[in-house]
């Protein structure tokens, strides 16, 4: 009898081990399990979150993490003021106030206003990294919300540094996203000499599973090598230009630092002009914006 309760302490003792070492191992890969879906979902930020491919660093980057309120980083953004732009007389008159660019719930908000400002009908903000930051080549990523409305024009895209020297269209543009009411599809194009205004080197995107890019937040990069440029939209490859399917005579101006330009615009012959279909304010919502090199 003394051996069976022996032999059955025993046997409880080692099932108590092995309960705790089961509820041990369970709660780990529970830990685990929650850590991992903490930075999957954890934050806005780490939502449909695009990584460029594998072999690229990230080398620059803007998170909006700033307290509400806050001004977007000088260090890194520049802002453009005035009016008078081009593209057929826009109507904005950009500016570097709170109103129409701050940091809100963890993105910035660049917002257009109906309100005269500098003998301009309306407010807007147009945001630049020129002075602070460029590179040649990489990959040049932002997740964005983008407003909509007849008339009202957000743009995430890039200028050769050079422009001061070289001028414009000479100095090269990469339209990552531009987007315009009456044309439902995200349009990325390229402006170089001999292609810009009505002749432009670009496709229009249609995504598969939404025709309102306005609904909610969507990724835009490009791809820019030396030989070729691709566009992307939420991880899918929406277009491609290479040097070499340039029209006979076109300049290929892509082999230099470009710097990166956020904006909203208003009015202008390409987007047309507001009506009374178009409600304002208009905010463009960017969550982040990242770059990477080889």
């Amino acid at each position: 009898m003394i051996e069976n309760f022996e032999s059955d302490k025993k046997s409880r003792r080692h099932t108590s081990v092995n309960v705790r070492r089961r509820s041990v191992a369970i709660l780990a890969v529970a830990l685990l399990a929650a850590l991992a879906v903490y930075t999957l979902f954890g934050s806005a930020h780490a939502q449909a979150v695009q990584m460029a491919p594998a072999g690229w660093n990230l080398v620059w980057q803007d998170e909006f993490n700033a307290p509400d309120g806050s001004s977007p980083d000088s260090t890194k953004w520049v802002f453009d003021q005035g009016g008078g732009w081009g593209n057929g007389a826009e109507l904005q008159y950009y500016t570097n106030r709170l109103a129409n660019a701050s940091i809100q719930n963890g993105a910035l908000q660049i917002t257009a206003i109906r309100e005269n400002y500098g003998n301009r009908a309306y407010t807007s903000a147009r945001l630049k990294t020129h002075g602070t930051f460029a590179q040649q080549y990489g990959w040049f990523e932002a997740r964005i919300k983008i407003p909509a409305g007849k008339g009202v024009w957000p743009a995430f895209w890039l200028l050769g540094d050079n422009i001061d020297q070289a001028g414009w269209p000479a100095c090269g543009e990469i339209d990552v996203m531009e987007h315009i009411n009456f044309e439902p599809s995200v349009v990325s194009t390229l402006h170089l000499p001999g292609a810009f205004g009505n002749v432009q080197i670009g496709a229009d995107y249609i995504s598969p599973y939404t025709s309102d890019f306005s609904a909610g937040y969507h990724v835009y990069a490009v791809e820019w090598e030396p030989e070729a440029i691709r566009f992307y939209v939420d991880d899918a490859l929406a277009h491609v230009v290479t040097r070499a399917s340039l029209r006979p005579g076109d300049q290929w101006v892509f082999d230099h630092p470009f710097y990166m330009v956020l904006n909203v615009a208003v009015g202008g012959n390409w987007p047309g002009y507001p009506d009374a279909t178009t409600v304002f304010p208009q905010t463009m919502s960017v969550d982040y914006v990242r770059v990477f090199s080889r």
